[in-house]
C-alpha cells in the first residue's frame, strides 16, 4: 500500500505543477474554483470510480468524506499558517474572504443536501441532482470570471501591450510543458488508483480497522496531495495566492459534495445496473454526520470579512479531534 500511496503522491505533484502553470492564463477565482479544483480532485475521482466499480461503496463515499474533513480543517489551517507568518514571501495579517459569499453558501447547502439525500441511499435520481448542482456552480463561476476579466481589461497598460508578442511565444512553450506534465500526472493517478484500493482493503483486514475508516484517513493523503501542494505554493505568494487557495478549497469541496458523489452513483450504475443504490450503513451514517458538522463549523466563521492565524489553529485542533473520533465511531453495521 505504501508503494502505491507514494506513486499517487508523486503523480499528484506532477498534476499540481501542471495545473499551477496552466492557471496563469485564466482569472484567479475561476482558476481556484474550477480549473485547480477539478485538477486537484482527479486522484479522488479515480479512487471513487475504482472503488464504486468494485462494489466497495464504503471506500468510495468514505474517501470523499475524508477529503472534506481534511481540507476544511488541516488544509485550510496549513494555508493560513503559511500565509500569515514568515513562511510566506509576503506575510498577511488577515485574509479577506468577503468575496467568496456564493462559494460558502454553496458549500453549506451541498453538505446538508448530500446528508439528507443519503438517508435513503444514493440512486440515479440523486446522481442527476448532484450533476445539476455542479453545473449551477460552474455557471456562477463563469459569470463571475467574466466580470473579473472585464475589470482586468481596464488595468492593462501600453507596456504590457507592447510586450505581448514576446511574452506570447514564451507562454506558449510554457503551456505545452504544463500540459505534458499535467497529463503525465493524470495518467499516473489512473494507474495507481485501482491497486491502491485493493491494497487498502487487504491492509484493513490485517490491522482489524474498517476499510471505510482507512479510506477517510488515508485516501485524502494521496487524493488531496495536489491540493495541499498547490495551496502551500499559493500561500507563499501573498494576498493573490491566498485568494486562489481559498477558492480552490471551497470549490473542490463543493465538487466533492456534487460531482464526486455523482461519479460514485454512475460508476455503481454502470457496473451493477441502472437501479443500483448505494445504501447507507451505520459507519457511513456517522461519517457523513461528522463531515457535515466539520464543514459547518469551519465555514460559518468564514462569513466574517477576514480570517487569520487564530482561526488556522482552531481548524488544526478540529482536525485532530475529527481523527480521534474516527476510532470511537462504530466500525461496521447497517442502519435498520
Amino acid at each position: 500500500m505504501i508503494i502505491w500511496l507514494g506513486e499517487l503522491t508523486f503523480s499528484s505533484w506532477l498534476l499540481s505543477y501542471g495545473a499551477e502553470h496552466l492557471s496563469e492564463r485564466y482569472g484567479a477565482k475561476f482558476v481556484g474554483r474550477v480549473l485547480l479544483s477539478i485538477a486537484t480532485t482527479l486522484p479522488e475521482i479515480a479512487i471513487v470510480i475504482y472503488a464504486a466499480a468494485s462494489g466497495a461503496y464504503g471506500i468510495a463515499i468514505g474517501s470523499g468524506l475524508g477529503s472534506n474533513i481534511m481540507m476544511m480543517t488541516l488544509g485550510l489551517a496549513i494555508m493560513l499558517i503559511i500565509s500569515t507568518t514568515r513562511l510566506s514571501k509576503a506575510p498577511l495579517k488577515m485574509i479577506d474572504v468577503s468575496t467568496f459569499k456564493n462559494d460558502k453558501i454553496f458549500l453549506l447547502a451541498t453538505a446538508v443536501i448530500s446528508l439528507i439525500l443519503f438517508l435513503d441511499g444514493y440512486d440515479y435520481v440523486d446522481g442527476i441532482v448532484f450533476v445539476g448542482i455542479f453545473i449551477a456552480y460552474i455557471f456562477i463561476a463563469l459569470y463571475e470570471m467574466k466580470l473579473e476579466m472585464k475589470e482586468n481589461v481596464f488595468k492593462d497598460n501600453a507596456k504590457e501591450i507592447g510586450n505581448k508578442n514576446n511574452l506570447g511565444k514564451r507562454n506558449n512553450k510554457k503551456m505545452v510543458i504544463a500540459v505534458g506534465v499535467f497529463l503525465a500526472g493524470a495518467l499516473g493517478i489512473l494507474i495507481g488508483a485501482e491497486p491502491f484500493i485493493h491494497s487498502m482493503q487487504g491492509f484493513s483486514v490485517e490491522v482489524g480497522i474498517s476499510a471505510i475508516v482507512l479510506a477517510v484517513i488515508l485516501s485524502p493523503i494521496a487524493g488531496e496531495m495536489p491540493e495541499k501542494i498547490s495551496m502551500m505554493i499559493l500561500a507563499r505568494k501573498g494576498a493573490a495566492g491566498a485568494s486562489i487557495a481559498i477558492a480552490n478549497v471551497l470549490g473542490s469541496k463543493i465538487l466533492n459534495n456534487s460531482l464526486l458523489l455523482a461519479v460514485a452513483v454512475f460508476a455503481a450504475m454502470i457496473n451493477f445496473g441502472f437501479y443500483e443504490t448505494i445504501e447507507i450503513t451505520e459507519i457511513l451514517f456517522y461519517q457523513i454526520i461528522l463531515a457535515t458538522l466539520v464543514t459547518i463549523i469551519a465555514v460559518i466563521p468564514m462569513f466574517r470579512r477576514k480570517i487569520g492565524l487564530q482561526f488556522g489553529f482552531m481548524l488544526l485542533f478540529l482536525y485532530i479531534v475529527s481523527i480521534l473520533i474516527q476510532f470511537i465511531l462504530p466500525q461496521n453495521g447497517e442502519i435498520h
